[in-house]
């Protein structure tokens, strides 16, 4: 497929390095002389802007938090006037204040380029119609998509989330060629199309382009089965730009080409923040060097992923990220074993009797955790077998147990009775009081 920006995402390391040493010492610069926050940071820790000579110079910096960005709530974190100011996002909010975010003209036009760059890697050209269901407003996706698609030159369909049954009938008379949205949501879609007597082999798409929240193999292979498309990750996050940061391409679909000429990466030990070596999993950590209104140094994603340097048959040498196995927020630990969602998920689509839509209820039963697994079973799996159904949530509970190390009780439930999201899917009920 073509590259969007072929002479940016193709060059060579040494070029590439020579440009991000340069933009990072502009933006340390930068906001050492805007942003009180990182002042301060900087004059505790004994650094000055003149001592980051060499990329590798970026480890002596601190690191910054979203509680970091919480506690300069809302505009406090910004390195421009607000009058430079024409977008303002923020996330959700779920663990606290919202991480409120602002872009200048400069910065859309930076992120639409990205976002063009992400749809050309997943087979997006200048003919095809885009069906945008991410959700618009606060949220980054659904204008990130948006404008990207419209600096490609492609049509835009509008949609955002929600009116599934109306959102059919568009895919049917609008005959749009690319999907975007949350792969749970897209997977409702899917479900609600063929209770419409739609399949979706009849329709017109060729890709789909997935992601704000984590997916496995098992999900892209459930998505590209349902919806006879490839199907293409993508990530990014609010506090560092929104959705474009890192793609697959649709060449490959083995791991996520980050944009290295504007965000520098780093992969680090959770625990003890030091780097980990080459190709071993860690938390991700990015540093803005192109943003204007809201640039971030060695950014904690939480984010748990590994880089992948080995060159891509696509031609792109940015470094590939794989796909996140989590975060470091939304680990449990169940009686001294870490577990992430995404790890059950993986055990559960090994089952062709479930469907992929599943809850984990954690609860404490005396001093003791207790983790039960609620799953769908697949509509052509179900019936009235109880001694069936048993032996089914028995075996799913030996497979967690025996790749995981940790004992859970499976639930399964009846289709279409797990509440389904328009946005990121809700995968953990934690009842527990800590």
């Amino acid at each position: 497929m073509p590259i969007y920006d072929i002479d940016y995402e193709t060059m060579p390391r040494e070029g590439l390095e020579a440009i991000q040493l340069r933009r990072l010492q502009t933006t340390i610069e930068r906001i050492y002389a805007t942003v009180p926050f990182y002042k301060e940071t900087y004059d505790k820790a004994g650094i000055k802007p003149s001592d980051i000579k060499r990329l590798d110079d970026l480890r002596r910096l601190p690191f910054t938090t979203k509680q970091d960005l919480r506690d300069n709530y809302p505009y406090r974190m910004f390195a421009v006037p607000m009058e430079q100011v024409i977008r303002i996002h923020a996330s959700s909010g779920t663990t606290g204040k919202p991480t409120v975010v602002g872009y200048t003209k400069r910065d859309i036009n930076t992120w639409a380029d990205l976002m063009a760059r992400s749809m050309a890697a997943a087979g997006a050209t200048a003919g095809d119609i885009i069906h945008n269901a991410w959700g618009y407003g606060l949220f980054t996706g659904g204008l990130g998509a948006h404008y990207g698609a419209e600096r490609l030159g492609a049509s835009v369909i509008p949609v955002s989330g929600g009116n599934t049954k109306r959102q059919i009938t568009i895919m049917q008379d609008f005959k749009p060629t690319i999907l975007c949205g949350t792969p749970s949501y897209i997977l409702h879609l899917a479900e609600v199309a063929l209770e419409m007597g739609v399949d979706f082999k009849n329709l017109s798409f060729k890709s789909g382009i997935f992601g704000a929240e984590p997916w496995t193999e098992k999900m892209r292979h459930e998505l590209e089965t349902k919806l006879n498309l490839k199907a293409v990750d993508i990530y990014g996050l609010s506090e560092v730009m929104g959705p474009g940061v890192s793609v697959e391409c649709v060449e490959e679909q083995k791991g996520l080409h980050i944009a290295e000429d504007h965000f520098i990466v780093e992969i680090v030990d959770p625990d003890t923040l030091e780097p980990v070596p080459p190709g071993d999993p860690g938390e991700i950590v990015f540093t803005t060097i192109t943003k204007e209104a809201f640039p971030v140094i060695r950014y904690r994603t939480k984010d748990i992923t590994s880089l992948n340097p080995v060159p891509c048959t696509c031609g792109r040498t940015h470094i590939r990220m794989n796909k996140p196995t989590g975060r470091t927020d939304d680990m449990l630990i169940i009686r001294g074993v870490n577990v992430f969602p995404s790890q059950i998920e993986s055990v559960l689509m090994e089952s062709r009797e479930v469907a992929p839509h599943y809850q984990l209820v954690v609860d404490r039963v005396g001093n003791l955790d207790t983790l039960t697994v609620k799953v769908e079973i697949d509509e052509a799996s179900f019936s009235d077998d109880i001694k069936g159904l048993q032996a089914m949530e028995g075996k799913i509970s030996h497979d967690i147990k025996e790749y995981l190390g940790v004992s859970a009780k499976v639930a399964l439930v009846e289709p279409k009775t797990i509440e389904r999201s328009q946005g990121k899917a809700v995968r953990v009920i934690d009842n527990r009081q800590f």
